[in-house]
């Protein structure tokens, strides 16, 4: 049976820092903080992700639509997902696949999703993605979401015709 070491960083030759219990913990850490982000998007709980999030933090979303375009800034992004969750307020994201990479000071996170919802007019609407995350020492720096842009394009006129009227609005950039 393997123990675990608890993770610490400590200074290392020349003043590096040195991760401590090895990265695989950490990794697991990372994991669970990206599951529990995902879950707070389905539960509208946005802030709680945006406070994770550096000041200037960079969000990508494919697509000429409402929730298409970049963000470069954590204002920016909260009024991104508060549109979200007017748009979509049925959205529910399930996991399929967590990765995590590298150390605290420059880690990578990529989690690949499928969603499935009912549109306001009752039509099913499906699509799946990935996204890759950086963080800088457990904070979000990026974002790259990466989805069927024309599957979310083409649910906003059904959307907008249910009374969302936002979803035929103009991006949200920064």
């Amino acid at each position: 049976m393997t123990r675990l070491r608890p993770v610490a960083l400590t200074a290392g030759a020349g003043g590096t820092l040195v991760l401590v219990g090895g990265t695989k913990v950490y990794q697991a850490i990372v994991k669970r903080i990206a599951a529990r982000n995902f879950e707070r998007v389905n539960d509208g709980d946005y802030e709680a992700l945006l406070a994770s999030c550096a000041p200037d933090v960079h969000h990508r979303f494919g697509g000429r639509h409402a929730l298409g375009g970049e963000r470069h800034d954590r204002e920016a992004l909260r009024r991104w997902f508060e549109r979200l969750g007017r748009v979509a307020p049925d959205l529910t994201l399930t996991i399929r696949d967590i990765w995590v990479e590298g150390g605290p000071w420059n880690t990578y996170v990529i989690v690949r999703w499928d969603n499935h919802e009912q549109l306001p007019d009752g039509s099913p609407y499906s699509n799946h993605g990935v996204h890759v995350v950086h963080m800088r020492w457990l904070r979000i720096v990026d974002i790259d979401a990466n989805e069927d842009s024309q599957a979310v394009a083409d649910s906003m006129p059904v959307r907008a015709a249910a009374g969302i009227e936002e979803a035929l609005a103009p991006p949200i950039v920064s």
